[in-house]
């Protein structure tokens, strides 16, 4: 089988593949470049910390619970309206 020849004058066709590579590295290098400025991006003033969210704060266990004024109150009677808020949504009987 005789080889192909190649004319002198013709480029490879490899721009696309190239133009590709490109895009995907341009992209990689444009979104790295904007997770690092959002890291530094400085803190909304009028929030505020968060402790017990932090990444670095162990799970609560069992033997964690939350504060008084937060627990519900087991032997409270709900209203009517209370109790009618936690039915579920049915469509009208017709």
């Amino acid at each position: 089988m005789p080889t192909p020849v190649r004319h002198p004058h013709r480029k490879p066709k490899t721009f696309g593949r190239t133009a590709i590579a490109a895009g995907v590295a341009a992209l990689g290098l444009g979104g790295a470049l904007l997770a690092a400025w959002l890291r530094r991006a400085p803190a909304n003033p009028g929030e505020h910390a968060a402790p017990d969210l932090a990444p670095a704060r162990p799970h609560p266990g069992p033997a964690d619970r939350a504060p008084e004024a937060f627990r519900p109150d087991p032997t409270a009677v709900p209203t009517k309206a209370e109790y009618d808020s936690l039915r579920p949504a049915t469509l009208p009987v017709t």
